[in-house]
């Protein structure tokens, strides 16, 4: 899935000012320099002017800031260090722990979505690249998690 898609998802979901972005993505790393021009840009369709690819470090440092605000830092842990390449599988991952959801929340998730999931097909999508029943996570499926746990988030 596209990263801006991603971006723009969350946003929604959490009715985050540009601003609020920032500061989240500046958790993971207080060096992060992010101007609110270019999440502006991040933010914008693909057509539209002034649109731009939001790149893969930019949406790590968010998602590692999102799991901080939402979950807060373990005291005396270092920060984790920021992958350099996103998957919708690493997406997923992320948004579990921030949201600190179990198995169960994700089965209703995609089953609110109208994307129900089995359980052998869930673990899959969580296990190491290199496992025999590893399972990359199709668009199709990050975007119906997303709009499911819009739906649970929007409507609480």
């Amino acid at each position: 899935m596209i990263n801006n898609d991603v971006l723009r998802s969350i946003r929604y979901m959490l009715d985050l000012s540009d601003i609020r972005v920032i500061e989240i993505a500046q958790l993971a790393d207080a060096g992060l320099v992010l101007a609110k021009d270019e999440v502006q840009a991040y933010l914008k369709k693909e057509d539209a002017p002034g649109f731009r690819a939001c790149s893969d470090s930019v949406l790590a440092h968010f998602l590692d800031g999102l799991v901080i605000h939402l979950r807060g830092t373990i005291p005396g842990q270092a920060p984790r260090p920021v992958e350099k390449r996103i998957s919708n599988n690493i997406v997923l991952k992320k948004l579990r722990v921030a949201f600190e959801l179990k198995d169960a929340d994700m089965h209703q998730i995609f089953e609110d979505a109208g994307f129900p999931v089995s359980k052998p097909e869930l673990s899959a999508l969580f296990r190491q690249q290199d496992h025999r029943n590893y399972r990359p996570c199709g668009d199709q499926m990050l975007r119906n998690f997303l709009k499911g746990l819009t739906l649970g988030v929007r409507h609480d």
